[in-house]
């Protein structure tokens, strides 16, 4: 078999030690194989890459296994070219599942070509990325601690959250604070109702003759300053994201043209698909990473299985929340239209993951020709198809018992 690197290292990455196996292929045809433990500290990792680099070799492959690969990838990419595969596309033969045994089988694999490398985008799009990924860690936590407060509320018998519609709005938050401060009087509690929430004093009076117990109020009290302490969090770490997304700021302003609310989402795009598309082939490849497009399994000539891939959960979930929003804007275009033709036939869901998927097409190629995004407008897909159209609503009308006869427009003037 043809060897693509006459030089090439794989390793099998563990905690707290790897196992590197280089293969040099000499004159005469044989193979030289060295093998050597290092511990995953620093000093014995800048071992590992000076005797990469004594062996001269051109190209390390690991497996990509948990967070334990970033270590010893932030110190090999300066030196040596990596690449990261993924564990389920290098499975050993039977016979060969030791340290030593998988290093050699990714060396092994390496050297033939026989490798396909995992995305990893450039430093500063990683170091984006996990802000990113914490920021939405950060809004979970907030988004469990509003529950377990209107628990406590309804165990209470305060049914502030079935008559206001944000407990943690500005009428909310000081009707809560006022729990905490001692008082219990409905109708005090009621008149700290600002806005339209005024309008349903008769039903907040109801809401707010509850049971409070002291230990409830210590609840309300420190669930209170939990939530407090995570939005302050939240607004220190979107000003690091906004500090980060400032070199890119040509690229936000292309996916601000999309017919969406990108304020959030457009970090979290440029964190996990980066700014540089070369990366994917098409826009097809990109879905098919993302986990936005259906599955292909087929055996024996029968279709097993269309269901979507994992994907990036990141992007995915992302692209998912923007397709929701457009389906339920009150401003008509293509990505709405699209929403509701699929839906009527096949459901919300499967119309949810077509949007996200046109969207990420549509980022796929505002990022890669620079352009920013142009809508084809809500009766492009019924122009597309207007024999169906015409056929369908001819049908519908016949149904309801009528007889329709159809004259082009030209011939009625």
């Amino acid at each position: 078999m043809h060897l693509v690197y006459k030089r090439s290292c794989g390793i099998d990455v563990h905690k707290k030690f790897i196992v590197a196996c280089t293969l040099l292929a000499q004159e005469d045809g044989t193979e030289q194989k060295e093998i050597r433990t290092f511990s995953t500290m620093t000093a014995d990792l800048l071992a590992c890459v000076d005797w990469l680099e004594l062996k001269g070799i051109e190209m390390v492959a690991m497996e990509s296994t948990g967070v334990f690969w970033r270590p010893i990838f932030n110190l090999l990419e300066a030196h040596i070219k990596v690449m990261l595969v993924n564990a389920q596309h290098m499975k050993a033969l039977p016979g060969r599942k030791t340290d030593v045994k998988d290093s050699e089988w990714i060396a092994d694999l390496l050297r033939h070509g026989l490798l396909e490398a995992s995305f990893i985008p450039p430093q500063p799009i990683r170091d984006l990325r996990d802000l990113t990924r914490y920021r939405k860690i950060l809004m979970q936590e907030r988004a469990q601690e509003v529950n377990r407060l209107q628990k406590v509320l309804e165990t209470a018998n305060l049914k502030l959250a079935s008559v206001a519609s944000d407990v943690l709005g500005k009428s909310g938050r000081d009707m809560l604070d006022a729990l905490v401060g001692g008082e219990r009087d409905p109708l005090v509690l009621a008149d700290l109702a600002r806005g339209r929430l005024r309008a349903k004093l008769p039903e907040l009076r109801l809401a707010l003759d509850g049971r409070l117990r002291p230990h409830q109020t210590f609840l309300i009290q420190q669930i209170l300053a939990h939530i407090d302490f995570l939005e302050q969090s939240l607004e220190v770490l979107q000003s690091e994201i906004d500090e980060r997304l400032a070199p890119f700021k040509e690229v936000t302003t292309l996916l601000d043209s999309l017919p969406v609310i990108m304020d959030v989402a457009k970090a979290v795009v440029i964190a996990e698909i980066g700014v540089d598309m070369s990366r994917f082939k098409t826009a097809k490849h990109l879905a098919s990473w993302a986990g936005v497009c259906p599955g292909n399994k087929v055996s024996g000539g029968k279709r097993l299985s269309g269901s979507t891939t994992k994907g990036n959960v990141y992007l995915r979930s992302v692209l998912c929340q923007l397709a929701w929003s457009i389906a339920r804007s009150k401003t008509p275009n293509y990505l709405s239209s699209l929403y509701h033709r699929i839906a009527r036939r096949r459901g919300k869901k499967r119309a949810i993951l077509a949007v996200a998927h046109s969207l990420l097409v549509s980022i796929y190629h505002m990022i890669r020709d620079n352009k920013p995004y142009k809508d084809l407008g809500p009766e492009y897909l019924e122009k597309q198809d207007s024999e169906r159209v015409e056929r369908r609503a001819v049908e519908r009308l016949q149904q309801l018992g009528y007889q329709v006869t159809l004259t082009p427009k030209q011939e009625v003037a």
